[in-house]
């Protein structure tokens, strides 16, 4: 998949009083192999443009293509072949399975893909600092831990976009930078996308463009 559009897409909330934005009522396009930084207030719909790039919602006016095509005309088996294949995504919440350790949750992933060893899984997930949380049950991890282990599962798949919601913003500048660095190094071997969203730690990667939303 090589691009990602946005035409005239508002969010149904916003209705009513439509807000100054760079990307709601406007013809924005992602493209792979580029970084894109949506930097936004809180509740602007950070979350929210997520969500509709991952197919989640679609209570919004306007259109989404990829590639051309308007997503609302996708079924539920084309929207699984393109998570799994076209688009990785790590939502605010986390979305992890407490009672799994730090590298289950990358396994169960990974099963489903088949893109990593479980050696590149572990060196993963020691690049960014949890070298001993490893076998800890991810519910009995820091925010910033479950943050870690997150963007590390969503690595373990093939894509051409990484969808991105605020996820450092429980991290250290040089657990950023360690977990920026690895984000950019597996989006530079695969030519993919980087969409990311911040309120006000972005991660520490040289965006191409940045968005207000």
């Amino acid at each position: 998949m090589k691009t990602i559009t946005l035409n005239n897409v508002l969010p149904a909330v916003f209705a009513d009083t439509p807000p100054a934005s760079g990307v709601w009522l406007q013809r924005v396009t992602f493209e792979a192999g580029r970084a894109y930084q949506v930097a936004s207030a809180s509740g602007s719909g950070k979350s929210t443009l997520c969500a509709y790039l991952y197919g989640y919602r679609s209570d919004y006016t306007g259109c989404i293509t990829f590639d051309g095509t308007d997503v609302r005309t996708l079924d539920i088996d084309r929207w699984c072949a393109l998570r799994a294949r076209h688009v990785a995504y790590v939502p605010q919440d986390l979305r992890l399975f407490a009672t799994l350790t730090a590298t289950e949750n990358c396994l169960v992933k990974n099963s489903l893909t088949g893109h990593k060893s479980e050696r590149e899984i572990r060196d993963m997930l020691v690049a960014v600092g949890l070298e001993d949380r490893l076998h800890q049950p991810a519910g009995r991890l820091s925010i910033g831990q479950q943050q870690r282990v997150a963007i590390v599962r969503a690595l373990c798949q093939p894509f051409d976009f990484i969808v991105l919601d605020e996820p450092v913003s429980h991290l250290d500048p040089d657990t950023n930078a360690a977990v920026s660095a690895l984000i950019a190094r597996e989006c530079d071997k695969q030519g993919a996308a980087i969409v990311c969203t911040s309120v006000g730690n972005p991660p520490a990667i040289d965006f191409d463009n940045i968005l207000h939303l």
